[in-house]
C-alpha cells in the first residue's frame, strides 16, 4: 500500500507564522510580525493605485509572472525583490508587512452662520475667523475684507508658516508675493502658495474685495 505524500503548502503561508527580518541598508535588521498576507498586502496595493500587473511590474522592475507570484502567495520574494517593490509602490520595505493604518474618525464638525465669525480687524484685511469652536485644527478658515490699496500700507511683507489657499469671493484683489510677478484674481479665482514666502494682498475694485483664506496649521 502506497503512502500518498502530503500537499506541499504554498511558502507564503508558511511565512504567516514566523518573524520576517528585513534587513536596513544600514546593516541593521528590524524584526516585524507578520500581521497580514504579504500577497494580499501588495494586491491591495497595487489596486489602490488603479494599476494592472503589467503596470505594477514595470513600476517595480519586475517580471510580471513574479508579481503574479508573490500575490499568489506562491513564492517568498528575496529582500531585493522586496525592496525594488516597496520602491515601485512608493513605500518602505516595513510598509509592505503593516496594515494600513486606520483613520480615526473623531465625528468634529462646527458650522458657522453667516456674520457669526470671530472678527479680528487689522489696519489691512477684516478677518471674520470661522469654525472657531474648534480646538486643535489642522486648517484655519477665514473670511476677509480686503482694506489695503496699497503694497505700502504693509510695511513689508507678511509671511508666516504653512500653505495657504484663497479664493475671490467678491471684488478684484491683486496677490503680490517674493518669487513671482503680481497677479489679479477675480470673484471665482484663487491661489495656493507657500505660506513662508512673503506675500500680501490688496484690493484694485472700487469696494472692499472680500476673500475666502484657508491656512495649513501644521
Amino acid at each position: 500500500m502506497t503512502r500518498q505524500s502530503e500537499p506541499k503548502k504554498p511558502a507564503q503561508s508558511a511565512d504567516q507564522t514566523r518573524i520576517i527580518r528585513i534587513a536596513r541598508e544600514s546593516g541593521e535588521a528590524t524584526e516585524l510580525p507578520e500581521p497580514l498576507n504579504l500577497g494580499e498586502r501588495v494586491r491591495e496595493l497595487r489596486k489602490a493605485k488603479g494599476w494592472t500587473l503589467e503596470q505594477a511590474a514595470v513600476q517595480a522592475g519586475l517580471a510580471r509572472s513574479t508579481l503574479s507570484k508573490i500575490e499568489n502567495g506562491q513564492m517568498s520574494p528575496t529582500y531585493e525583490a522586496l525592496k525594488k517593490l516597496a520602491e515601485g509602490l512608493a513605500i518602505s520595505v516595513p510598509q509592505l508587512f503593516t496594515p494600513p493604518s486606520k483613520a480615526q474618525v473623531t465625528g468634529r464638525m462646527a458650522v458657522t452662520r453667516a456674520g457669526e465669525g470671530q472678527a479680528q480687524a487689522t489696519v489691512t484685511y477684516e478677518h471674520e475667523l470661522l469654525a472657531g469652536a474648534l480646538r486643535a485644527k489642522q486648517m484655519l478658515p477665514y473670511r476677509a475684507r480686503i482694506r489695503a490699496r496699497k503694497l505700502e500700507e504693509f510695511g513689508g511683507w507678511v509671511r508666516h508658516d504653512g500653505e495657504e489657499f484663497l479664493y475671490v469671493l467678491t471684488g478684484v484683489i491683486r496677490l503680490y508675493s517674493e518669487f513671482y510677478e503680481p497677479v489679479d484674481l477675480r470673484r471665482g479665482d484663487s491661489a495656493y502658495y507657500d505660506a513662508t514666502m512673503g506675500h500680501n494682498v490688496i484690493s484694485v475694485s472700487e469696494e472692499d474685495a472680500t476673500i475666502l483664506w484657508v491656512t495649513s496649521l501644521t
